[in-house]
């Protein structure tokens, strides 16, 4: 590990944490109702695209294990992506093509009352943040994906109570043991290289089923 504490005491005699400036997770799918799954997919969906961006600034990176953690996290949020659209496309084909939300006070058993996922609203889903330079890019991606993780730690929880969709509720689950485990895989990487905060351990409450 060695050349992930080079990396990360680079870094901060650089400049000071930059996790921060990874948005946080704020954005619940909405109350439970037969437009829930949808909304869950479309922002789940979004919300693993922001962590194949993030994955892709640390690739084949010298920091030993975060590349391959990257690739990791990277190949298993696109296989899931494509289940979710697979999904959304059998059980929802009348629904809209572009992502969609429920509308303040909407009823959540009403296609009708479904619209557009704002721009704004998918941006803070993907929770990228400010894009890393070459040089704070190893703790820009270990501390952002911490908080990525717990974001999507807290949608699976909501769709373990709103959902009773056997294939969601299962997704919801793989979610959960997936990244409690890469959150604890995040934290030693970033322990190896003389960082431990305790925002890295405040997503632990969620790691329960």
């Amino acid at each position: 590990m060695g050349c992930i504490t080079q990396h990360l005491k680079k870094r901060k005699r650089l400049h000071p944490p930059h996790s921060g400036n990874h948005q946080h997770h704020a954005h619940g799918m909405g109350p439970a109702g037969s437009t829930y799954d949808l909304r869950f997919i479309d922002g789940m969906v979004e919300h693993h695209t922001g962590a194949l961006r993030m994955s892709e600034y640390v690739f084949n990176i010298g920091a030993p294990g975060v590349g391959a953690l990257a690739n990791s996290i990277w190949n298993e949020q696109a296989r899931e992506i494509k289940a979710m659209r697979q999904w959304r496309k059998a059980w929802y084909p009348d629904a809209p093509v572009y992502p969609v939300a429920l509308r303040p006070n909407g009823d959540p058993n009403s296609m009708a009352d479904l619209v557009r996922m704002s721009p704004d609203v998918i941006a803070a889903m993907r929770m990228s943040g400010t894009k890393p330079t070459r040089d704070n890019r190893v703790q820009w991606f270990l501390e952002g994906m911490i908080e990525h993780h717990g974001g999507a730690l807290q949608m699976a929880h909501e769709a373990r109570q709103n959902s009773t969709n056997p294939t969601v509720l299962r997704l919801a689950r793989e979610i959960i043991v997936a990244q409690r485990k890469e959150i604890i895989e995040l934290r030693k990487m970033l322990q190896s290289g003389g960082l431990n905060k305790p925002d890295y351990y405040k997503f632990d409450g969620l790691f329960a089923l």
